[in-house]
């Protein structure tokens, strides 16, 4: 299993609302972690296939240091490129209802086909989750026997990437992920539009479509950030493991379900044995 994608250092604030303009608000609790759509997929699939191969940049600087070292000691085998520009941070508020508010701050740092990377690595992987990257980053990554990506990896790389996916996965709740599936040459082979707590739709290109309902969460509502990456990253796994669509789906929304119990990206990840958190050794999920 391989992931193709960006990461972000994330600072967190647990705050009781997120401020009204002029307003000032306390944080109750606050954490720093690398996350980001293409960190938070690598360590869930780690946590379902035991190991995983994270292609991605860094800035050059010591936030790019340790999210390189963190994602390490999460059980991700890191492959980077480094870039001469500061790591790409985000700020995120997460409310008492668990919603996340994210503010992004600087340019986002993906790999490039250019890059000296061990791009062999992704020869019959497989599945492979794009998030970002170039079009030559792309096609490297469909090298893999299954190959997902989402929305936000941008249209311009989508469209002259010119592989056919295996799955196009996005929110169907985020103006940010919405693409039009026909404008992808060869189409998508399967669409899947997630909207939280209401589950949501896929449609294959075969013309087979259908619904699932979003799983129950193993415990209160903590936090919702990394449960859409978690998702996506259990839909990889279950396609590239060969599961039908529907079982595919079925693990993926159990991802998420137990992401949202957790505080940030990976304090309540799902694994593979049904348990949940960071050691393998939590609640069954």
């Amino acid at each position: 299993m391989a992931v193709v994608g960006h990461v972000e250092w994330v600072q967190f604030a647990s705050v009781e609302r997120v401020p009204s303009p002029g307003e000032i608000v306390h944080a109750r609790e606050w954490w720093e972690e690398p996350a980001g759509g293409g960190a938070v997929a690598a360590v869930q699939l780690a946590r379902l296939a035991g190991e995983v191969d994270l292609f991605t940049a860094f800035g050059d600087d010591d936030l790019g240091r340790r999210a390189r070292e963190q994602l390490s000691d999460l059980g991700v085998r890191v492959h980077a490129a480094d870039r001469p520009e500061p790591q790409r941070r985000a700020f995120t508020f997460v409310d008492e209802e668990g919603e996340r508010t994210i503010t992004v701050i600087g340019r986002r740092l993906a790999p490039s086909e250019d890059d000296p990377l061990p791009w062999e690595r992704l020869e019959g992987a497989d599945a492979v989750y794009f998030t970002a990257g170039d079009a030559g980053a792309l096609r490297a990554a469909r090298r893999a026997r299954v190959l997902t990506a989402t929305p936000r990896a941008g249209e311009q790389t989508l469209v002259e990437g010119g592989v056919g996916l295996d799955a196009l996965i996005g929110s169907a709740e985020d103006p940010g992920e919405r693409l039009a599936p026909e404008g992808l040459d060869p189409p998508p082979r399967l669409v899947v539009s997630t909207s939280g707590s209401e589950g949501g739709r896929y449609t294959g290109a075969d013309g087979v479509e259908g619904s699932w309902a979003a799983a129950r969460p193993p415990g209160p509502v903590a936090d919702v950030y990394g449960a859409g990456d978690a998702f996506a990253a259990g839909l990889t796994y279950g396609l590239g493991e060969g599961r039908p669509t529907d079982e595919a789906i079925e693990l993926a929304a159990r991802c998420a379900a137990a992401c949202l119990t957790g505080r940030g990206a990976y304090e309540a990840q799902l694994r593979l044995d049904g348990t949940v958190g960071p050691s393998g050794g939590g609640v069954a999920a």
